[in-house]
């Protein structure tokens, strides 16, 4: 019962501690409709699976359920996955989080704080090149993540970093739709440069249609995946 929840031919992510590890493959797993919506998840199961105890597994339930992709019932907890509602709601805080970071980073003068910001671009050049959407995806979603440390704002970009998980899966699974990631880093590239230009309005127009077709290759993706 326990192996239908995840297919074997969908490995664990490398390098991560193992409640991280847990954690992160079981929010993939769940967003992406691996574990369906409506799955009864027995900690006894999943630490089965994982071949770990339950305490990885049992804090991982919890963060997963401060998430909102899982929710605790009379029966134990049970796996609920995003909607189409939950995923509007989760990019309109997206948008009105990041063009704010977007408005405090443009303050900040071209230099050595903008260096995070730059080395992601350029990894996700890289990838893009190398046809890579997974690690493509990575370095787009820590581009986006840099701006907010250079926005300087503690309480904002912390706000962000819990979401932040659960947009790595999105962005995964957007990216995957793209057979040519050419495009979507080149936005990237004219985001930055329209920025670094001293355009914010153009810019934060920029990002806005971003975060649109975002949401509308994730609509795709779930459809495909028959998510929603």
């Amino acid at each position: 019962m326990a192996n239908a929840l995840l297919p074997k031919n969908l490995p664990l992510p490398p390098m991560q501690a193992l409640g991280e590890l847990v954690l992160s493959r079981l929010r993939h797993a769940v967003i992406a409709g691996e574990i369906a919506r409506g799955t009864h998840l027995v900690e006894s199961q999943l630490s089965e699976m994982f071949d770990v105890s339950r305490g990885p597994i049992r804090d991982a339930l919890k963060q997963l359920e401060a998430e909102g992709l899982v929710e605790s019932r009379r029966r134990g907890v049970f796996a609920i996955g995003l909607t189409s509602t939950d995923v509007d709601e989760l990019y309109m805080i997206r948008e009105l989080l990041e063009i704010q970071a977007l408005r405090l980073a443009a303050k900040v003068p071209d230099g050595e704080i903008w260096a995070s910001v730059v080395r992601n671009l350029s990894a996700m050049e890289e990838r893009a090149a190398a046809g890579d959407p997974l690690a493509f995806a990575r370095a787009d979603l820590a581009f986006h993540s840099a701006i907010y440390g250079v926005a300087g704002s503690k309480r904002l970009e912390s706000i962000w970093q819990q979401y932040e998980p659960t947009f790595a899966v999105m962005l995964e699974l957007t990216n995957a739709e793209d057979r040519d990631l050419g495009p979507t880093c080149q936005d990237h590239i004219d985001l930055f440069t329209t920025v670094m230009a001293g355009d914010l309005e153009r810019a934060e127009e920029m990002l806005r249609e971003h975060l649109q077709g975002s949401r509308t290759r994730l609509s795709n993706a779930f459809s495909r995946l028959g998510n929603d």
